[in-house]
């Protein structure tokens, strides 16, 4: 690996670390100032903002270059952390709301990261670039939590104020190191621009954004009601940072192999333990006592799958597309996903609040099913197109 993606590794930690944090309090705070089963609201507005991102960094990415756009969403993320700041000051939840949109399109540009790493590796190395970069999370998993606990009740009067006063400084250093990134420029537009339905009709787009929609959504759906059972559950703000923090962990520390299992076991499998991972969690929630080592548990085997199904379509992804379309597939990509995982946000608080924790995590089963038949019939597909060439 080399400098290049090693920076993008720590910028990766720096920009996850905020949402890291906005994790472990948005439930919390959005249940604070509405006292509803809006309390999940803001995460599904900023959820819905990381979709928007995909057609905000498909504008600037080809004008700005890849540094240009990623200091872009440095700015914008840090209007988003002020706003949230203000929402709590002010104790008005619409407020609050709002600063889920520039920190949603902060985060969203953000999520470009793992394409340039992919971009500036060597062409044998792209699936590690690609889930080592991811794996920066494992120091958000560190930083976002503490910064909750640490300065969650420095100003008695406004929890959590402190916290979002704190989180503008993540993206002010990660610009700084972006300045030492040596990343493609902007690109002049060559040609007329692929067509969207061309893109969503390859069978490599179709299964890449089927891996990565329900591995991140069945993550998400789950992941943002968590904090809130918990608190019904009777475990306070320290014992919900403890439980992100772990599962933000197995999350990205699987990073650091992921590529190499790709490369050993193959894309399709890694997808497939995903999904199996993913079920183990829905089942330890379900039919296990609501202790605090369930919710490590479950959360944990989250984690690992969320990891494995998000690199995994990642990374088919980058066989989906010409260098010249690179920036229109992946915006499509990033776009088709976060806006199912915004569906997930806001839904969300809404079934735990009508149907129950344990409904929930049900809902999950069908799209992993769903996964298991996309991804295995394009295994299969591209065995035997192999097997075809062989002969």
């Amino acid at each position: 690996m080399n400098k290049n993606v090693w920076l993008l590794f720590a910028c990766q930690a720096l920009m996850n670390a905020v949402m890291s944090g906005q994790t472990v309090m948005a439930s919390l705070v959005g249940y604070r100032l509405s006292g509803t089963a809006l309390n999940t609201l803001p995460m599904a507005i900023q959820m819905v903002s990381v979709m928007c991102a995909s057609l905000v960094a498909g504008y600037a990415f080809p004008r700005l270059g890849r540094r240009g756009g990623f200091w872009l969403g440095c700015g914008i993320m840090m209007c988003g952390s002020l706003t949230f700041a203000l929402g709590i000051y002010t104790k008005n939840f619409t407020i609050y709301c709002m600063g889920a949109v520039p920190a949603g399109l902060g985060f969203g540009i953000s999520q470009h990261l793992r394409f340039a790493a992919a971009e500036v590796a060597d062409q044998h190395a792209k699936a590690w670039a690609v889930s080592l970069v991811l794996a920066g999370g494992v120091l958000a998993a560190i930083v976002g939590p503490e910064m909750v606990k640490r300065t969650n009740a420095l100003i008695p009067d406004y929890v959590f104020l402190a916290t979002y006063l704190y989180l503008p400084v993540l993206p002010v250093i990660t610009a700084i190191l972006l300045s030492f990134v040596q990343v493609p420029p902007a690109t002049k537009k060559v040609g007329i621009p692929v067509p969207f339905r061309s893109i969503i009709v390859r069978p490599e787009f179709v299964t890449a954004v089927t891996a990565s929609l329900v591995g991140y959504g069945s993550m998400n759906l789950i992941m943002a009601s968590t904090p809130l059972e918990m608190m019904i559950c009777g475990f306070g703000v320290a014992a919900s940072a403890d439980v992100i923090r772990a599962h933000s962990l197995a999350m990205f520390s699987p990073g650091f192999v992921t590529g190499r299992l790709i490369q050993k076991f193959g894309v399709h499998q890694i997808i497939l333990v995903g999904g199996l991972l993913t079920l183990g969690c829905v089942v330890v929630n379900v039919f296990q006592p609501p202790l605090f080592m369930t919710f490590m548990v479950a959360l944990a085997l989250l984690g690992v799958g969320w990891n494995f199904m998000f690199v995994g379509g990642t990374t088919l992804l980058t066989t989906s597309h010409s260098p010249e379309e690179r920036v229109r597939v992946q915006a499509t990509h990033d776009f088709i996903v976060f806006g199912s995982v915004a569906m997930t946000a806001v839904t969300s608080g809404a079934v735990q609040a009508t149907q129950g924790w344990a409904f929930l995590n049900l809902t999950v089963v069908p799209p992993v099913l769903i996964a298991f038949v996309v991804v295995g019939w394009h295994w299969l597909a591209r065995s035997r197109k192999r097997a075809a060439v062989t002969v």
